[in-house]
């Protein structure tokens, strides 16, 4: 079942690198402005944009299974019809920990799937109003 607590949100909020697949070049986009929120409070952010070579000063990634660092949650700025796709390039990987699905973001069986993986889940959530709303 995705997160809902409080308590499991400050768990995700523990962890250091975010790759934001979707993440824009467009300033005034959610998919900009939130990861650029979470960088300013601190957090590592890897941009997975294909189109793009740089994003908020940090090299962009073409996609999730290129990025060559350690990533601690993939917050998902994609439609959903998308999800089950980027849950199976997640699931590729050994080091993701937490799968954040942005507002109007969900599908509740990729979700499954990353669950079963031992991932933490939050669906249709917007990662900066949890973040600014529990330690803003």
């Amino acid at each position: 079942m995705p997160i809902q607590t409080d308590a499991e949100l400050e768990h995700i909020f523990d962890l250091d690198t975010i790759a934001v697949v979707g993440c824009s070049t467009t300033p005034g986009k959610a998919a900009h402005d939130v990861p650029k929120y979470m960088q300013t409070m601190g957090y590592d952010i890897v941009p997975v944009n294909p189109f793009a070579d740089e994003v908020l000063g940090e090299r962009a990634f073409d996609s999730l299974a290129e990025v060559d660092r350690e990533v601690d949650i993939v917050d998902v700025f994609r439609p959903s019809e998308e999800v089950a796709g980027i849950v199976d390039e997640v699931l590729e990987r050994d080091d993701v920990q937490a799968l954040w699905l942005q507002l109007g973001i969900a599908d509740d069986e990729a979700a499954a799937r990353a669950e079963a993986a031992g991932l933490l889940v939050v669906q249709n959530k917007c990662i900066k109003v949890e973040h600014s709303r529990l330690r803003g």
